[in-house]
């Protein structure tokens, strides 16, 4: 689940990112002649210092601006990145300064802290639960202590560069009550997750808005 991928194969591989920006500003082309208004929001995943989205951004800004030259449109839109790798969340302020968002990966933040793989924890998951090690699968419910304290460090970082910056989460723990209502209180802009989960997802995140206000 690690190693050369995300912004890592981009930036090996400059070729996958330009062929993948231009076939969404191509269509958001499209989209514009048929009278639409387009937004694309390009995300690099995977980042853990500054220069591999300095890197990856340079291509995106590129090709953006010649897709826009050869259909003579104009289109806004913004280049951020996935928070998912300790590092990202402690250096934060840096990634902040190049980036227009980012997205919480709590995935594989939850992989890369705590030093295990979503495919292997059936193993030991049980025994784990069972000694209270963890409260609950923490790929199902948000390590508060752990994960979450590098959530917040880098909400925190993040918006002291840059105090509007659009901040939210992708992943499983997006359509989870108690994690949604962490989030909430961490100053998320919004939670991402699964299909089937959407539904909890609406009634957590109004659950804690209303408690918020309290």
């Amino acid at each position: 689940m690690l190693g050369h991928r995300g912004c890592r194969l981009g930036i090996v591989y400059p070729e996958i990112t330009e062929m993948q920006v231009r076939a969404i500003f191509e269509a958001a082309c499209e989209l514009v002649k048929q009278g639409r208004r387009p937004r694309p929001e390009i995300m690099i995943p995977l980042v853990g210092h500054v220069r591999e989205l300095e890197l990856q951004k340079e291509i995106v800004d590129r090709v953006a601006i010649e897709v826009q030259r050869e259909h003579a449109v104009e289109i806004e839109y913004l280049v951020g990145t996935m928070i998912e790798i300790p590092r990202a969340a402690l250096t934060a302020d840096e990634i902040a300064g190049t980036a227009s968002f980012f997205s919480f990966g709590t995935n594989d933040l939850t992989q890369t802290t705590l030093g295990i793989s979503r495919d292997d924890t059936g193993s030991f998951l049980g025994s784990y639960l069972e000694k209270g090690i963890w409260p609950a699968d923490p790929f199902q419910r948000l390590d508060v202590g752990g994960v979450g304290k590098l959530v917040a460090i880098g909400v925190e970082k993040g918006r002291s560069v840059k105090p509007g910056l659009k901040i939210g989460i992708c992943g499983e723990h997006g359509g989870e009550p108690s994690s949604i209502a962490f989030f909430h209180g961490a100053g998320f802009d919004y939670v991402s997750c699964s299909p089937f989960r959407v539904p909890v997802a609406i009634l957590a995140a109004a659950q804690a808005a209303l408690t918020a206000r309290r």
